[in-house]
This record gives C-alpha cells, sequence and structure tokens, in this order.
C-alpha cells in the first residue's frame, strides 16, 4: 500500500492478518522476577480460597489477536504470568473463543470461504498487494477484511486501535508534509474515503459526518500549533476557503487554484515576503503550505469591534443551602486562590460578583489604594425589573483591583453565614447580570446548590418517581419553562456565555437549566449530593473549578466548516447557536467539547480527492483576534467496498451518540434505544446483502473488521445512563448524562459509553512505571468489560472518565489490601468515595501511579477540567454502590437490558 499522505504514517494492522506470537515473544521486555513473585502470591494464596468452582477462573483470559484487519498486538496477553494452577484447557470453557488464535492461518480460512461457497472477492483472505487484481486506480485504498463477529468474540484492545488511514494518491499536497493533513485528535470523518454520489452513500446506510475538535488542551503551551504572525490571509474569492497545503500553483507560482471550488486566484504579494527579516522569503517553508492545522492573526477587517476583554461575572448562591453545605466558602476561597491563573497577559480582565438568595445583592469593588477599600454590597430586592444600583464598579478590572477583590472574597462567607433564606431567584440574576456584561459580552458562572424557585424563571419540584421508566420520563427530559431557551438565545446575540456548576442534594432541574450552557456555547458540570465537608468533594471542585478559571477560552466566535464543490454541511450537534443554515455561533469557545457536523453529497464528486476545512475566527483571552483553520483531505471511491472498510468506527459511534440525545430529547427514550438497535442491524443488513454475497451459510454475523465495535458501542450506548431502560435513575442525573453524550471529545466520550477496566492484581511488571522511552507511565492492558473477566481474589479499576471504581474481590489476600490499603485486615477496608493512601511499598505506588495516569487527558490529546472520583467497593460490601459499579459491565445482563451475548444474538436473528 502506498505511503498516505498527510500527517499519519502508515499503519501497522491493515495489512497482513497478523497471528498470535509465543508467550514468550509476547513478554515486555525488561519483565522482572520479583515481580512476577509478587503476582503468584497474590493469586497462589487465593487458590486456596476460591478452590471449588472459582478455581477454573485462572487469571485473565488472553486477548490481542488479529481480528482480520488488526495486528496481533496482543495487548490483553501481554505480560500476563499465569498463576501456576490455572488449567489452560479449564479457562477456554469459560470463553471459548478467547482462548484460540482470532485468525485461521490463509489457507484454512481459504478452504473455510469455499466450503461456505462465497465466491464474493471481498470476503477473499487478503492476497499480497503485488497479486491483488485491483480496479485501475492511483492507489488502493484500505482493503475490506471480513470477520464472523460470533466466533471472533469483541475485543478491548480494538477500541485503541487508530482510524482507518487516508490513502491519498501519490503529490496532493502541494509540499511533501508529512503535516499536510488534519491528525486524527482534530478532525475525524465518520468517513476515510468518501463516495462520490449521494446514491452510493445512502446504500452504504453509513453516516458521512466529521467529528471537530478545534482545540486538544485547555492551555496553548500544552498544544502548540503553528502562528502566522504576518496577517498575510489569502483566501479564494468565491467560496472563501483559506490557502492550505492541498491548493495548486499555476502560472510560475503568481496564482493558486481552490481545492474546493476550483477558481484561480492571485498570490498576494506580501506572500513571499520576510516582514520580520524585510527580506524575499521561501514560500515552502510557509505553515499554511505545511501545516493542515495552523492559526492566522487576524488583521482589522476581521473585527466588527476592538477585541473584547475577558469577563467573568459570577453568579453566587448565597441561601440556606448554599451556605450550609459550604459551597458559598469553598467557591470564594477557590477563586481567591485562582486569581494569579485566570488569563490576564493583556492586564484588562475584568471580574463581577452577584450574590443571589431571595434577593440580588451586587458588590461594588474600589480600587486598590483609593481612600476607602471596602466593598460596598447594594441589594435589590425587585426580581420582575431587576436594575443596575449603580452604573459602575460593579464590573472591576483585576490588575487595578486584585488585592480589594481578595478581601471582599474573603468577607463573602461572613456576610451571609446566617442566612435563613430558602429562596433561590436565580433567573432574575441572570437577566441582571446580562444587563451588566451585555455591553461588552462575557461568561457568566453560576454557582447554584438550589432549584430557582422565584423571579424569572421560577421552575417547581416536577420530578416524580412514579414517571421515571415509564413513556411519561420524556417530559422531565424537556424546558419546565420557555424563559431558559429564549434567554440564551439573548445572551448569545450579545456575546454572553453561560456556565453551570449545580450542587444540590435535591432535584434541582438539570434539564431545564442546562439550555442555558447549550445554546451559549457553555457547559453543565453536575456534583449531585456535594458537601464540601467531605474533602474528596471539596479537592474535586477546586480542582475543577481552578482548571475552569485558568483555561484558554476564546470569545465572541463563529465556526464555519466548507467544502469541496457538492459537498454541503447538512446538520449541527453541540452547545452553540446555529446563527445562519452553517454558521455556529459561540460567545465563548470552550477548549474542551467537540462538535459533529454532519455533510450531505448534493451532486456527483468528480475528483479523485475532496477537502473539508474547518475554520473559527476568535479573540484570544489576551485580545488577539485570530483565525484556527483546520483542513482535512480525503480519497474519493465509487466502489462501497472501499466506503466500509475505510469507516471510522469511533466517529460513526460518536454521530449516533448526538443523534440518540436529539431524539431522547425530542421524541423520549425508548425511541432513542430503538433507534440505535434499528441502525444496528440495518448496517448489518446492508454488509451483508451487498458486501458478504447475501447468503452466508453457518449462521455467521459478518463485518468488517475496522466496524467490529460498532455494535458493542451502540449496546453500551443504549445501556450509558443517559439512556438506559430504568425507573431508578434520577431526572437530574440523566440530564447531566445528556448533556456529557452530546459534548464530550470522542476519546472521553467513547470511555465514557465503553469505560477502561485495569486488572491490577496480576498487572505486568511495567505497568504503573513510566516507559523507558517516553516517560509515560505504562497501563495495563484493558480487560473486557465483563464479569467473566473478574475473579474473586481480584483489584480492579474501572474508570469511565467521570467516575473511577476500585473493586475489590471478596477473596482478596491478605497481603494485597495491606501492599495497597495498609490495613492488616480486608474487614477494615471502608468503601465509598476516598483518595488512595501513600505507602512505602512498590505495589501502592504503581497501583496510585495507574489511577493518576488514567485519569490524565492530556494522554488521550484532550482538555477536560474533570478529576473523577475515586469509589472503593468491595465484591461484598454497600449493594447500591456494587450495583452502581456493576453498571460499567456493559457486557454483562443487567435488570432490564440483555448482555452482549444477547444482543448479538438478535442482531444475528433480525439480520
Amino acid at each position: 500500500m502506498a505511503a498516505p499522505q498527510g500527517g499519519y504514517p502508515p499503519q501497522e494492522g491493515y495489512g497482513q492478518p497478523v497471528g498470535y506470537g509465543t508467550p514468550e515473544q509476547q513478554q515486555p521486555a525488561g519483565q522482572g522476577q520479583a515481580g512476577a513473585r509478587k503476582k503468584r502470591q497474590y493469586a497462589g494464596e487465593a487458590f486456596d480460597f476460591g478452590s471449588g468452582a472459582n478455581a477454573a477462573l485462572g487469571g485473565q483470559l488472553p486477548g490481542g489477536g488479529s481480528y482480520g484487519a488488526y495486528p496481533a498486538q496482543a495487548p490483553a496477553a501481554a505480560g500476563y504470568q499465569q498463576p501456576a494452577y490455572a488449567d489452560p484447557t479449564q479457562m477456554h470453557a469459560a470463553a471459548p473463543a478467547y482462548g484460540a488464535p482470532a485468525s485461521p492461518p490463509v489457507a484454512q480460512m481459504t478452504q473455510q470461504f469455499g466450503a461456505m461457497g462465497v465466491t464474493d472477492p471481498h470476503l477473499m483472505p487478503p492476497q499480497p498487494v503485488a497479486q491483488a487484481p485491483q480496479a485501475p486506480r492511483a492507489v488502493p485504498l484500505n482493503q475490506l477484511y471480513p470477520t464472523d463477529l460470533l466466533t471472533q468474540p469483541f475485543n478491548v484492545a480494538e477500541l485503541d486501535y487508530p482510524p482507518p488511514p487516508i490513502v491519498l494518491p501519490p503529490g496532493t499536497s502541494v509540499y511533501p508534509s508529512p503535516y499536510a493533513n488534519c491528525p486524527p485528535k482534530y478532525v475525524r470523518s465518520t468517513l476515510n474515503a468518501v463516495p462520490t454520489t449521494h446514491s452510493l452513500l445512502k446504500k452504504s446506510k453509513l453516516p458521512f459526518a466529521l467529528v471537530i475538535q478545534p482545540y486538544a488542551a485547555l492551555h496553548d503551551s500544552e498544544d502548540p500549533i503553528p502562528v502566522i504572525p504576518d496577517q498575510v490571509i489569502s483566501r479564494c474569492r468565491r467560496c472563501r476557503s483559506y490557502i492550505n497545503p492541498f491548493v495548486t500553483f499555476l502560472d510560475h507560482g503568481h496564482r493558486w487554484r481552490c481545492n474546493m471550488c476550483n477558481l484561480t486566484n492571485d498570490v498576494p504579494q506580501a506572500f513571499d515576503w520576510d516582514t520580520a527579516l524585510q527580506k524575499p522569503a521561501d514560500r515552502s517553508l510557509r505553515a499554511d503550505l505545511n501545516h493542515s492545522v495552523v492559526e492566522f492573526v487576524a488583521p482589522q477587517e476581521y473585527m466588527v469591534r476592538p477585541p473584547q476583554p475577558l469577563v467573568y461575572l459570577f453568579l453566587i448562591d448565597v441561601s440556606y443551602a448554599s451556605v450550609t453545605n459550604g459551597l458559598l466558602a469553598t467557591s470564594a476561597r477557590c477563586i481567591k486562590e485562582s486569581l494569579d491563573r485566570i488569563p490576564n497577559a493583556d492586564r484588562r480582565t475584568r471580574l463581577g460578583f452577584i450574590a443571589v438568595d431571595s434577593s440580588l445583592h451586587y458588590f461594588s469593588i474600589p480600587r486598590d489604594g483609593s481612600d476607602n477599600s471596602d466593598p460596598r454590597m447594594l441589594v435589590v430586592s425587585d426580581l420582575d425589573e431587576p436594575f443596575l444600583p449603580i452604573p459602575g464598579d460593579l464590573l472591576v478590572t483585576l490588575s487595578e483591583c486584585r488585592e480589594n477583590i481578595e478581601s471582599f472574597l474573603d468577607k463573602l462567607q461572613e456576610m451571609f453565614q446566617n442566612t435563613q433564606s430558602n429562596g433561590c431567584a436565580m433567573g432574575s440574576a441572570l437577566r441582571a447580570g446580562y444587563k451588566l456584561i451585555s455591553p461588552v459580552g462575557g461568561k457568566m458562572t453560576v454557582l447554584s446548590s438550589s432549584l430557582p424557585n422565584i423571579g424569572h424563571g421560577a421552575l417547581t419540584m416536577r420530578e416524580d418517581k412514579k414517571v421515571l421508566g415509564t413513556s411519561k420520563e420524556n417530559a422531565l427530559l424537556q424546558t419546565a419553562n420557555s424563559f431558559y431557551k429564549s434567554f440564551a438565545v439573548e445572551c448569545s446575540k450579545a456575546q454572553v456565555s453561560v456556565d453551570m456548576f449545580l450542587f444540590s442534594s435535591q432535584y434541582q432541574d438539570v434539564a431545564s437549566l442546562s439550555n442555558l450552557p447549550r445554546y451559549t456555547g457553555g457547559q453543565t458540570y453536575f456534583y449531585p449530593g456535594w458537601n464540601a465537608a467531605r474533602p474528596e468533594d471539596a479537592i474535586k471542585f477546586a480542582r475543577e473549578f481552578s482548571e475552569y478559571l485558568s483555561s484558554e477560552i476564546g470569545l465572541e466566535a463563529v465556526l464555519r466548516v466548507r467544502a469541496t464543490t457538492g459537498l454541503r454541511m447538512n446538520t449541527f450537534y453541540g452547545n452553540f447557536f446555529n446563527r445562519s443554515s452553517d454558521l455556529c455561533a459561540f460567545p465563548a469557545f470552550p477548549r474542551d467539547q467537540a462538535y459533529v457536523v454532519e455533510v450531505a453529497i448534493d451532486e456527483t464528486v468528480t475528483k479523485p480527492v475532496v477537502c473539508l476545512q474547518t475554520a473559527v475566527l476568535h479573540t484570544t483571552c489576551n485580545g488577539e483576534r485570530r483565525i484556527r483553520v483546520l483542513t482535512l483531505a480525503l480519497p474519493t471511491t465509487q466502489n462501497l467496498a472501499d466506503v466500509f472498510a475505510s469507516a471510522d468506527q469511533q466517529a460513526v459511534a460518536t454521530y449516533f451518540s448526538h443523534k440518540a440525545v436529539e431524539r431522547a430529547l425530542g421524541s423520549g427514550l425508548e425511541p432513542a434505544r430503538d433507534a440505535l438497535q434499528a441502525k444496528a442491524v440495518e448496517l448489518l443488513s446492508t454488509y451483508r446483502k451487498e458486501l458478504a454475497g447475501g447468503s452466508v451459510s453457518g449462521g455467521g454475523l459478518q463485518f468488517p473488521a475496522n466496524l467490529r465495535a460498532l455494535p458493542v458501542l451502540f449496546l453500551a450506548m443504549i445501556k450509558n445512563l443517559g439512556l438506559r431502560k430504568s425507573a431508578q435513575i434520577p431526572t437530574d442525573m440523566r440530564s447531566a448524562a445528556l448533556c456529557m453524550l452530546s459534548t464530550l471529545p470522542l476519546p472521553l466520550l467513547i470511555q465514557y459509553i465503553y469505560p477502561k477496566m485495569y486488572s491490577l492484581h496480576d498487572m505486568p511488571d511495567n505497568a504503573g512505571l513510566p516507559d523507558e522511552q517516553t516517560g509515560e507511565i505504562v497501563l495495563p492492558p484493558p480487560v473486557n468489560l465483563s464479569s467473566e473477566r473478574v475473579v474473586p481474589y481480584g483489584l480492579y479499576l474501572i474508570d469511565d472518565g467521570q467516575t473511577q471504581f476500585l473493586w475489590v474481590g471478596r477473596d482478596a489476600v491478605p497481603q494485597l489490601i495491606e501492599d495497597v490499603f495498609g490495613l492488616a485486615d480486608r474487614s477494615q477496608l471502608r468503601v465509598g468515595k476516598q483518595n488512595l493512601p501513600d505507602l512505602d511499598n512498590e505495589f501502592n505506588q504503581r497501583v496510585r501511579a495507574v489511577v493518576e495516569k488514567s485519569r490524565d487527558h492530556r494522554s488521550k490529546g484532550v482538555g477536560s477540567i474533570v478529576v473523577p472520583h475515586l469509589y472503593v467497593v468491595k465484591e461484598d460490601g454497600e449493594p447500591g454502590l456494587r450495583l452502581w459499579a456493576q453498571t460499567m459491565l456493559v457486557e454483562d445482563r443487567a435488570d432490564q437490558s440483555v448482555s452482549l451475548v444477547q444482543w448479538m444474538g438478535s442482531l444475528r436473528e433480525k439480520v
């Protein structure tokens, strides 16, 4: 296969299937004996406990293997020393298909296909490229590797494989740069080979959509992008696309042809001139012709007004609930301690504070060094027409009032410590805050522990336990008061964004309140039952809120996606307001969200390559107008097999996650779950009918290797907190989960749907230690989310990115408990939210390193403020906690949902 163009080196695993290596070959380098002894000791002693029925469970079942197209990286098998007593024959009884090599030798496969009477060329085992009869094309695209979902069970390691490579014809980019094509951490397409016609796309039943995440970190320094400072921005006169690595130069380099609409444009005179050195520059070194992700410093004409300063207005609930659970004290202290972290390079950042109970309390904070340094509180009790009591001094410049802001935050807790008010006029406070900051724009940050119950947008307690799990539950997921949608649209027009931090121990109507962030580019952060008296709660919020305040957001931003003639952006998903058919408006552009854009094919595409370009025009929080441009090039095809072979299962799942949320909020949870199941059936049927010859005897379930995880991800989505069929899920929890399903960046979304599980008691000797090459902590191989993989003497970490569970088996040996928790006896181990103790032994250090590394967002290439809680769960401990942890095991059967085996069986029947 020719090397793909762009930022992706050729991947292994899309060529020949690879068999299993021997166990010796799979051993990671540097595997010491001491660790192996310790493992055997944890497991060996457990054997005495778990004799009888559990003896067969041994350690981990080997995984990995080559599923058709995928390499035998044997992630789950690597370095697993089986306990000495484990009998391999017994082990295979638990899950027969996992033990055998997943790929039979090619000759054997050929015989099997012959026996099935299959003559479809796409079902033949992959031949060496030289022999394979190729359709006449410049470069062969990804080959289709069929696999049987029933005989080769899903292995969790497949979720970590990269998407199918983007194979572009040689010479597609103007210069041969490895960065010419957009890396998948910024933009992923559901199809890495694009059908040339609408009818072919429709026939495939696959969606064509982009998953766009313009930022991969909360701070610029963690993810440097080439910045083009010279303000020479060359754009197509007709379609307004930005010059990029896929244009062509004509007329001795004086003109360039647009790769989107084919129009010929003049090259600006300053394009080849270095303004800093005042001498001619080498065009081939320009970042915008070599890098698919760049940021331009925008000249004057990109501004409607001078760049706005960063403005944070804090609306803090000071009612009885918020004072007693410690929210007021904790948030005041956290803002004070984070003042140095708030972006303020241009020294224009401004802050304001409104305290809210049954009245609105404004604070006038004088400049440092003025005669009177005490802040004044001004109380407004008219909630219907909230007005600003004084024109100035309510929004103050951080640099000029730093000391007085600190002394105000120190006193804030005392001002309200004896309050008895249960009123919360947050809707009126939002209106007042809007009046205060709308002339400039900015962020309103709401911190509240109460249901807004008086004034504008007043809400009532409407949750009814009898309705949960029924068709009437849908009404509870809708907005209860139209104020929240209409006010959000008003905010968006004035460049005001709203973020909600919600902490109630009772119903707070997240469904209604989350509309404010949804339409203003904000986010809803939900802390159910939060209390500052629990150190874990206080520390989690303080760490997250400090990260939130330090994040470098963009201001007054718009996002637009342009594409090659024939393609059109059709539907947009995410938190923003759709200002026109293809323009998404963000009063503040967050760094920790992703967006999905569905692409329609309106007319036949005649080019061998299409391009899709995302541009985000924004003001940085340091007052510079910038344009971030991301350009993705994809090959086209007229062949259905190419479309399937190049589909990206994680991007497809992300698209359907957004569709499912839309369906759940529109028609209800049951229709959303049914639509996911129907889609899985439709894709399997289409593949079988169109590409697997229609009649595969032997009753298998054929699907391409690169899409093997899709049916599992669909089942996991149906079982997710946001969509799961249950009468036990409080409406606020469900609404908060739906917010996450529609905003999380792809790596976090996939983990939220299908959590990571690591077996710790027998992890490889290098796990929990820094890798010699990269210095990054090595994680153990992930384990499938099935109770079959959990042994009674084991210790497991289950992590969905929002919550972590440390599962302690009922037969865990005393030595394991002592090494990890520092306790002599398992009965002393308390369950629930906690932090692991820091003990002076290697195993404790490694377990803590794995827990911390599993939380590391940066290594996943995403920004996120979330620090998951860690819950310790005992297999025979508190039932509620145990059941909650078990809901993460999405391959198991639960009260009202099927197991993965049953799900696959039902799909096979329907197909």
